[in-house]
């Protein structure tokens, strides 16, 4: 009766769960997905060509880091993703602030960027070549159009987001505007600012392969593309996947870093 119990409570609204049971339903929720595309891929209901079996993309896994660089393409890519998204997230960190605390500075840069955001990455790459070039400069500008700006705005409601009232209580004991911005607001914010680098972290990698279509000749995002053309879509099912597994791994950084940073958060009631 009592495991009866334990098993249903789980099922509550929020309720927690243990770790061994998160890693059951975490390995669930990845292992169906492989058995159906295994089960298709055995049936023959799609040709090889055009979904090939994890055996498959198995085997041109195993071409691709022998003979043809892997290693190389993997570095290349995460080098990209991480100037782009370190590089946004040093200028957003500040206009966000000033953005979600200034309502003169939020009138001034917020439409602005609205407007921005809007605009497709890729219709820029014409203008980052003609301004920058087409080294690894153009693609690590294509990756930073493309997460800055959401970025930013994500900051700034962040920062929106923290209670005026601690603002009030600052002001009460008569902390100055500099120091109610490092003491109180950016502190109370840290918690949604490190939520929001981690989902745009996410956005940095959608970008990949649309930088790397200017003038590379090296990346997962370039290999994706070049497979393309040759129809080897054992290789494209590569590229794609490796790059969900990092991106996976990356994003599990974050969760235990933000668990680190703010245990609190996690106490269970």
């Amino acid at each position: 009766m009592p495991s009866s119990g334990r098993r249903r409570s789980a099922w509550r609204l929020r309720a927690p769960i243990g770790r061994r049971a998160y890693w059951w339903y975490a390995s669930l929720g990845l292992l169906v997905p492989l058995a159906l595309w295994w089960a298709l891929a055995a049936l023959q209901v799609v040709d090889r060509v055009f979904l090939p079996s994890p055996l498959d993309v198995a085997a041109r896994l195993v071409t691709w880091w022998r003979e043809d660089g892997l290693l190389g393409d993997l570095l290349i890519s995460v080098y990209r993703v991480g100037a782009g998204f370190v590089l946004s997230a040093v200028i957003a960190l500040p206009l966000a602030l000033l953005i979600g605390t200034f309502r003169p500075v939020q009138a001034l840069l917020e439409p602005l960027t609205d407007f921005i955001r809007y605009m497709p990455a890729v219709a820029f790459i014409p203008l980052v070549m003609l301004w920058v070039g087409i080294g690894e400069a153009s693609k690590i500008a294509i990756i930073w159009i493309g997460t800055f700006f959401q970025m930013v705005l994500m900051m700034a409601e962040d920062v929106r987001r923290v209670p005026m009232a601690q603002v009030e209580a600052a002001q009460t004991m008569g902390a100055r505007t500099g120091e109610i911005i490092q003491w109180v607001i950016l502190p109370a914010a840290k918690p949604a600012l490190l939520d929001t680098l981690r989902v745009t972290m996410g956005w940095a990698w959608t970008y990949l392969v649309v930088a790397e279509l200017v003038a590379a000749n090296s990346g997962l995002g370039y290999a994706i593309l070049k497979a393309q053309r040759f129809l080897q879509t054992d290789k494209i099912f590569v590229g794609i996947l490796l790059i969900g597994a990092i991106g996976l791994v990356m994003d599990q950084l974050f969760r235990w870093a933000h668990r680190r940073a703010f245990p609190w958060l996690y106490l269970r009631g």
